[in-house]
């Protein structure tokens, strides 16, 4: 059984699997990062100079790629819900999916601060950043709701404190 973090960016995906990697002593994949890994370039750079429905192909690649493995933790990348393929990975029983979720508040003022923002997470629309935050997680809400085993407010919860409710959920699966 994989662990699979989903949500809109900003939303403690990363940062929550690092945790959870140490505390379940399982291997953590990120797979923004091992697509950037892969294409030896930024996913900004991947979307430039390929479009996001190249960088859509990688991102299922490596999403495949950890379900044919076990006893991995991985944090996912905002928009791999988008492919139904993908989707049907997450919604499999046979692994534990938990949506990370914030305000549309939260989400803005963690991607203000995050130095890596404009590298790692390259605009979706031309919308100012307030609505684009609003349409995409009006968007992808219904698709995050049904590949998920659990929700969790992020808003308000520290990292050890999300920890321990995944770990105490996935006991009951």
């Amino acid at each position: 059984m994989n662990i699979y973090l989903i949500g809109y960016r900003c939303t403690g995906k990363t940062s929550v699997g690092r945790l959870l990697s140490e505390r379940t002593c399982r291997p953590l994949v990120d797979t923004d990062q091992r697509i950037m890994v892969h294409a030896d370039m930024s996913v900004s750079d991947i979307v430039a100079q390929n479009g996001w429905s190249y960088f859509r192909e990688l991102e299922k690649q490596v999403l495949s790629e950890t379900a044919a493995a076990s006893r991995l933790v991985v944090a996912t990348g905002g928009g791999i819900v988008l492919d139904p393929d993908n989707r049907v990975i997450l919604e499999d029983p046979a692994h534990f999916t938990v949506w990370l979720q914030a305000s549309p508040e939260t989400i803005e003022k963690r991607m203000k601060a995050d130095a890596q923002n404009k590298t790692l997470r390259p605009a979706l629309t031309e919308s100012l950043l307030a609505r684009e935050i609003a349409d995409t997680l009006a968007a992808r809400n219904p698709y995050y709701e049904s590949a998920r085993d659990m929700a969790i407010d992020t808003d308000r919860q520290s990292m050890d404190e999300i920890c321990e409710l995944i770990l105490k959920e996935r006991m009951r699966h």
